[in-house]
């Protein structure tokens, strides 16, 4: 079944190592030949995905689509809040994947084929998923606001990040992400971190990364979270706790794997809220962007988003 929706689609032309901008008028005329008219925008720069969302649904845009990888889908689920307030409840949210990673699509097993995302974004098959709203610290020292479709984690993901996006990503994503994580770990020690997950009471940990994870996939193609199901209105909360350098780089093999629930340093969690405190400085990676650091809170939004399926 087919529908009749007013689609605007956020174009990230960097995304895939700039390629999109020189695939671009190929990728706009198989759009338009499968839904008809639409408008479309290039982004300019950070958060530029969110504002080109945000007026397009105030504009009485219904379907938006994100061209780009993870960071771009991240910051154009953004566009559909103002503050905490859903614009437009009903409108749906679309991705075709042109990004490094591409870890969001990987949990419904979704290929970075053109011609299955135009067949998503044609249909009118919705899946309502869960997001996440958390706030931190920003980068200016402000306490800050933001939701994510995908995963969230703090601990030294955070430093993956930095390292990933001041590299080039001419490798390919797997292997920018395992050169980042390399030297990551090389540079990383665990972190003392306060832990709470709903009413529970706190757990003093030492850490060297924690996700909250909405999806399964993050850094490349690590199954971080197996078990995780986006519309189960539960977070799934996995800590790599104080793990030794060797540790981290034997046990990697596994997490790609998502067979590593199962080791002595390793646990895994859910709940619908999530708090963390540091008296160190401990960085937060949000879907392959690196926002800023603890303290922070989560809060899962069950089932808020129809997203294209």
């Amino acid at each position: 079944m087919t529908i009749d929706r007013k689609t605007f689609i956020v174009v990230n032309p960097n995304s895939a190592n700039g390629s999109t901008r020189r695939e671009w008028a190929h990728m706009e005329e198989a759009i338009r030949a499968a839904i008809g008219p639409f408008e479309w925008n290039f982004t300019s720069g950070p958060k530029d995905a969110t504002r080109l969302t945000r007026e397009a649904v105030y504009a009485g845009y219904d379907q938006i689509v994100a061209v780009g990888g993870d960071g771009t889908n991240n910051e154009v689920v953004n566009g559909f809040f103002d503050g905490q307030t859903p614009l437009n409840p009903n409108c749906a949210f679309a991705f075709i994947c042109r990004g490094t990673g591409g870890d969001f699509r990987k949990t419904f097993g979704w290929t970075t084929r053109l011609e299955e995302a135009i067949e998503r974004i044609k249909n009118e098959r919705t899946r309502a998923i869960d997001l996440g709203r958390f706030t931190y610290i920003g980068h200016d020292g402000r306490r800050a606001l933001s939701h994510f479709i995908n995963i969230t984690s703090f601990g030294i993901g955070g430093l993956v990040d930095r390292y990933v996006n001041a590299s080039s990503k001419a490798l390919g994503g797997k292997l920018s992400f395992m050169i980042a994580t390399v030297r990551a770990v090389a540079a990383y020690s665990p972190r003392p971190v306060r832990l709470t997950i709903d009413d529970g009471e706190p757990q003093e940990l030492r850490i060297v990364n924690v996700a909250v994870a909405n999806g399964r996939f993050f850094g490349g193609g690590m199954m971080i979270a197996p078990q995780a199901e986006p519309d189960d209105g539960l977070f799934d909360i996995v800590v790599l706790g104080d793990l030794t350098k060797w540790e981290i780089i034997s046990g990697s093999g596994d997490v790609y794997k998502g067979a590593h629930l199962s080791q002595p340093k390793i646990s895994h969690m859910r709940g619908r809220k999530v708090t963390a405190e540091s008296d160190q400085e401990v960085l937060i990676d949000m879907d392959g962007e690196a926002p800023g650091r603890l303290p922070c809170e989560f809060e899962i939004l069950p089932r808020v988003l129809p997203l294209k399926a």
